[in-house]
């Protein structure tokens, strides 16, 4: 069947980031993972040949400086960016969200400092809102305060998970503001300098064997920024986050997709070519299990992916949608990539093949943006509470 939202405009721009993601991205991967000046030159070089082939910040409101492409098709564009770790950034997407939240939330002259630099790619943003002394899957725990003195929001807390701090221009900070109010009512965002006295990056946290990825640990010290800086209104940061993360976990499973795709493919290339046991791997029928199922649960993955992301562009929240999509897409994208390492063998743990990493980042996938735990729970809560209506078929 067809995908109607998928027309041959939207087609040849989904080819088209796809040969530069094969053809300029990945082959430069281990090269951009180096921390030093031949990887930012790198980098620049990428951004710059992403603008001249016209794909550059493709997502972003036409009205800030993006190329404005609709969201079911951007949703498309997320499927071959995702094929490398460093799609977003070579293509301008990394900064969508909060480029949005700004977009959406900020007043004149936070746009015209923030968000024109912004989506240019001259800056970076990142995100306060994990803490370590609570749980980040219910973000009405927090604990970072802020209070007003005069015309200075006087802020202290404990931040972690705070991607890309260490080469971010600045972080919204999300922070508890009304203390008095109902727990979704307490907390404000607002907009953090990271060059500002007391904002302290502590560490960039290692993860998963690797010291690289800037998930950064960060302490606020009594930290002053201008009463303006506040984002938003007072007492909405919670709605603001919500707003932040509903697209964004379509895009997530999008570019998982990519993952597993380009994971899939490993999987059959080399299937086809090692020699054991007096056939090749692509002859043995365990083998052939696999490639089945894989491609099984990449197709399930996908259709359930475009279905919540079509509810949504017509103005449903697609809660259910969502969460069976955030948690299923997860558990695919582990499964795709553990049986491509399999099939390696020991290669499959090494660094010679993208594999190790992919299979690292892919434990992530069941944690962040809500941990599976917490979406199978909103969705056996829904449809138990309307086992008729709430189905994703009905």
């Amino acid at each position: 069947m067809s995908d109607p939202t998928l027309t041959p405009e939207i087609a040849e721009l989904k080819e088209r980031h796809r040969r530069f993601i094969n053809e300029e991205v990945i082959p430069a991967e281990d090269e951009l993972d180096g921390e030093n000046e031949a990887a930012a030159a790198k980098f620049e070089a990428l951004k710059q040949e992403a603008k001249r082939r016209g794909l550059w910040a493709l997502g972003h409101p036409e009205e800030i400086g993006g190329g404005g492409l609709p969201f079911m098709a951007f949703v498309h564009m997320n499927e071959v960016i995702g094929r490398s770790h460093y799609g977003q950034m070579a293509v301008g997407s990394v900064s969508m969200q909060d480029s949005i939240m700004l977009h959406l939330y900020g007043n004149d002259a936070q746009r015209e400092r923030w968000l024109k630099p912004l989506v240019a790619g001259d800056i970076y943003p990142s995100v306060g809102l994990t803490e370590p002394e609570v749980a980040g899957s219910d973000p009405t725990l927090m604990r970072t305060k802020a209070r007003l003195e005069g015309d200075e929001w006087v802020i202290n807390g404990h931040k972690w998970f705070t991607s890309g701090a260490n080469r971010a221009a600045f972080t919204t900070v999300f922070c508890d503001t009304e203390p008095d109010a109902d727990r979704h009512a307490k907390f404000s965002s607002i907009i953090v300098p990271t060059d500002t006295p007391g904002y302290e990056i502590a560490r960039v946290i290692p993860t998963m064997g690797s010291t690289k990825g800037g998930h950064c640990e960060v302490w606020l010290n009594d930290v002053r920024v201008p009463r303006e800086n506040l984002l938003g209104e007072r007492g909405r940061g919670f709605l603001i986050a919500q707003k932040r993360l509903g697209p964004g976990r379509i895009f997530h499973c999008m570019r998982w997709l990519g993952q597993a795709e380009r994971a899939f493919e490993l999987m059959c290339e080399w299937a086809k070519v090692r020699y054991a046991h007096g056939s090749v791997l692509a002859e043995k029928g365990e083998i052939q299990r696999y490639v089945a199922e894989s491609a099984a649960e990449i197709q399930a993955a996908r259709l359930m992916t475009l279905d919540a992301a079509r509810l949504m562009d017509q103005g449903d929240e697609a809660r259910v949608q969502i969460s069976l999509i955030k948690f299923w897409g997860a558990r695919m994208l582990h499964n795709v990539i553990d049986r491509a390492i399999q099939i390696h063998g020991a290669m499959g743990v090494t660094s010679d093949t993208p594999l190790e990493r992919m299979y690292r980042e892919a434990r992530f996938a069941r944690i962040y943006d809500g941990p599976d735990e917490v979406h199978r729970m909103v969705v056996a809560k829904r449809l138990l509470r309307d086992p008729i209506g709430s189905v994703p078929w009905a």
